[in-house]
């Protein structure tokens, strides 16, 4: 099984054994000689480099990176830069990530030129199933220049049937389907139904106006019921019963969940005596009106999830049951629920550790002391509120990683771990996380050890905190909870009047401290900051913002990141959760989760945050927050002593 990848070092080894045996001073001018002309080659400029004083460019050649510097000029200059050279160089370095790359971008090249022919030699060669829909129709574009007419339309039915846009290299292919009448009624139909089917209701509108305008009114009718779906459902009620009519109104119920679960459970029950909905249909609404009455807090909630018949009692019925019996201090009520879970779910820490404060609460207090004391081993957010009830020491247990130094060296020799290690050097994370990655996916469970403290000695700690994680390594603290930027967290969570620590939690739990990540909701950095926040921020503290350039830079993303927690903390009047949660959520989702009247256990209010990506949030933040009190004084902060009350926002408003 590891014949390939060895055949893979083999010629990484032959190819780049010049650039591995240089000193660390030359290493040193390498990465900076690098630094300094990189941009200038990505935007063409290969003066860059032959303006260099001659001993500059002989060693700037002999780096490990030059590959990449080269590739970078030649994609930069795809369109007057010889055949021959990107045949050659591609050649030479095929198996590396910029040769790759480079690749990619001369096979479009050849589209570019209506060099058809060579490309589909390219595609053949290296995309063919693949699954890149966009290389597949660019070449299914070059089978029709070819005139081989049989394969385009069995491959591109094959893209026609899908129940999303697909990408615009696909028109031409889809406009031959259409010329030679082989797109007709069936094949928008079953398009249509796949539309349908993944919620694409503008595509499914367009394929209707092929079909007939019996499929335009329903295209219509599943736009309506997503984008008012109070009113479809009081309008088509009393239609004549249909499938698709049924199918329209419990999506509709659900949209209408969302924002007002009330109204939603008002209406579906009016509904559902008219037609004939699925057993199926009945639970999964019904389960779903229950929940989101539950995590809006709303009345009524708990009889709903427990009048849900036995089928539609899910774990996460279960786990609302006791949210709200918890939220309402019920505790013989909260032990019923814990002991109804799966086992899996009631012996998690989460409901182990409520289990037995429901059980001291309710006068069984021996029973609880054995649960918390088996709980506050733990190195959690669980466990740590385990020892803080029995005023006992967390159990934190840090174990340094055995570290064998011959191994060590070893892996350090590897020409793609210092590629790897180079652009993290010179600032290329991502490429240098992507060849690190794939490097380690052929390691040994022990290579993956001494990776761990390799990647943490350069400070490249995503990946050290990633490769001991990997491998089930989570008790070297100072690997997983590393101080990296510490003065400059210091200093700006001292102006923003926040602890460094709790900059920390949020830092390592939003990035993993990579300075150039971004989410698929568009945060980037590493405290994560969106654009917009970045740029509010940055206008009233006078920070020049220039975008993607301020957000990457680690003192400017963590001056930002600091700034904006200290107003979400003022905000909240110091309140720790509440601010971690608005640092995730939003403040204006937060404002509305908090109770109407009155004050809350932290606790408790944690526990019933409506969405699972911020209730984990919150208790991730805090736990890491305790272990970096710990890293950074070699002291003990109680977990408990972040947990304020938590008050309605009028009583909020008025403390001020």
């Amino acid at each position: 099984m590891r014949q390939p990848f060895v055949v893979v070092r083999i010629f990484l080894v032959a190819s780049l054994l010049w650039g591995i045996n240089a000193t660390a001073g030359e290493l040193e001018r390498q990465r900076s000689l690098f630094r300094d002309v990189f941009a200038e080659v990505e935007r063409g400029n290969w003066n860059a480099i032959e303006e260099l004083a001659a001993e500059d460019q002989k060693s700037l050649r002999r780096y490990l990176l030059w590959p990449d510097l080269r590739a970078t000029w030649l994609r930069a200059n795809i369109d007057s830069v010889s055949r021959a050279d990107i045949d050659a160089f591609v050649q030479r370095y095929g198996i590396l990530k910029p040769a790759r790359e480079l690749r990619y971008r001369y096979a479009l090249n050849f589209i570019r030129n209506k060099d058809f022919a060579g490309y589909l030699k390219i595609y053949e060669q290296f995309y063919q199933g693949l699954d890149i829909e966009k290389l597949d129709c660019l070449a299914l574009q070059s089978e029709i220049k070819a005139g081989r007419h049989r394969r385009v339309e069995i491959r591109a039915v094959d893209l026609w049937l899908v129940g999303k846009s697909q990408v615009s290299e696909c028109d031409p292919v889809f406009e031959y389907l259409d010329e030679r009448r082989l797109l007709g009624v069936v094949e928008y139909k079953l398009r249509f139904d796949l539309a349908v089917t993944a919620r694409n209701f503008t595509l499914a509108k367009w394929l209707a106006k092929s079909i007939d305008q019996r499929h335009v009114d329903i295209a219509l009718d599943w736009q309506q019921s997503q984008t008012n779906p109070a009113d479809f459902l009081k309008q088509k009620r009393n239609r004549s019963d249909d499938r698709s009519l049924r199918d329209q109104l419990v999506y509709a119920a659900e949209q209408l969940t969302y924002r007002d679960p009330e109204l939603a459970y008002d209406l579906w029950h009016k509904v559902s005596t008219k037609h004939d909905f699925s057993e199926a249909q009945k639970l999964r609404t019904a389960q779903h009106i229950a929940l989101w009455t539950a995590r809006d807090n709303l009345p009524g909630a708990y009889e709903r999830l427990v009048r849900l018949p036995p089928a539609a009692q899910s774990d996460e019925v279960l786990r609302w049951r006791a949210r709200v019996s918890l939220r309402k201090a019920q505790w013989n009520q909260l032990l019923t629920d814990v002991n109804a879970m799966p086992d899996v779910e009631r012996n998690s820490e989460e409901w182990r550790y409520w289990r037995a404060i429901a059980q001291i609460e309710s006068g069984q207090a021996l029973d609880a002391i054995a649960a918390l004391e088996s709980l506050r081993l733990e190195r959690s957010f669980y466990g740590f509120l385990a020892a803080d009830k029995l005023a006992k020491d967390y159990a934190l247990d840090h174990t340094r990683l055995m570290v064998d130094e011959a191994r060590l060296s070893e892996l350090e020799s590897r020409p793609e771990i210092q590629r790897a290690r180079e652009l993290f050097y010179v600032g290329q994370d991502g490429r240098g996380r992507s060849e690190w990655d794939s490097a380690l996916r052929h390691f040994s469970a022990d290579d993956k050890v001494q990776a761990a403290v390799l990647a943490h000695r350069w400070g490249w700690h995503s990946r050290a905190i990633a490769a001991a994680a990997n491998i089930g390594q989570y008790d070297d603290l100072f690997i997983r909870y590393p101080l990296p930027y510490q003065e400059t967290f210091e200093t700006y969570s001292t102006q923003a009047s926040i602890a460094p620590t709790w900059a920390y939690g949020i830092a390592r739990s939003e990035s993993l401290f990579m300075r150039d990540v971004k989410s698929n909701a568009g945060a980037i950095g590493l405290m994560q900051l969106m654009p917009a926040t970045g740029r509010d921020v940055a206008k009233k503290i006078k920070l020049p913002f220039a975008g993607l350039t301020t957000l990457v830079d680690p003192v400017s993303n963590i001056l930002l990141g600091t700034t904006y927690l200290g107003q979400m903390s003022a905000r909240y009047g110091g309140n720790q959760v509440l601010a971690t949660a608005a640092y995730n959520a939003g403040p204006h989702r937060v404002d509305r989760w908090l109770p109407e009247n009155g004050e809350l256990d932290a606790r408790v209010w944690i526990e019933n945050i409506p969405f699972n990506e911020t209730r984990k949030y919150v208790k991730r933040v805090l736990a890491a927050q305790a272990i970096f009190h710990w890293r950074m004084t070699g002291e003990i902060r109680r977990l408990s002593d972040e947990l304020a009350l938590v008050r309605a926002q009028t009583e909020r408003v008025a403390s001020r």
